[in-house]
């Protein structure tokens, strides 16, 4: 069973997650022939003051 670790910035509305996970999941299972009730995404948002690019963190630019 495949399982997709997505990070990104926080930020996003539950719908835009929700569309997210769907179309990776198709990927996936489209790719794999995994069968999409076995694929597991998980979505990690972070702060935009825990990510740094550039040497400037993400939430000053």
């Amino acid at each position: 069973m495949p399982y997709v670790t997505i990070k990104m910035l926080e930020g996003r509305t539950d719908e835009q997650k929700k569309a997210l996970a769907e179309k990776v999941t198709a990927a996936v299972s489209e790719t794999t022939g995994a069968p999409a009730e076995r694929i597991h995404v998980m979505i990690e948002e972070m702060p935009k003051n825990h990510l740094a690019i550039g040497g400037k963190l993400a939430s000053e630019q």
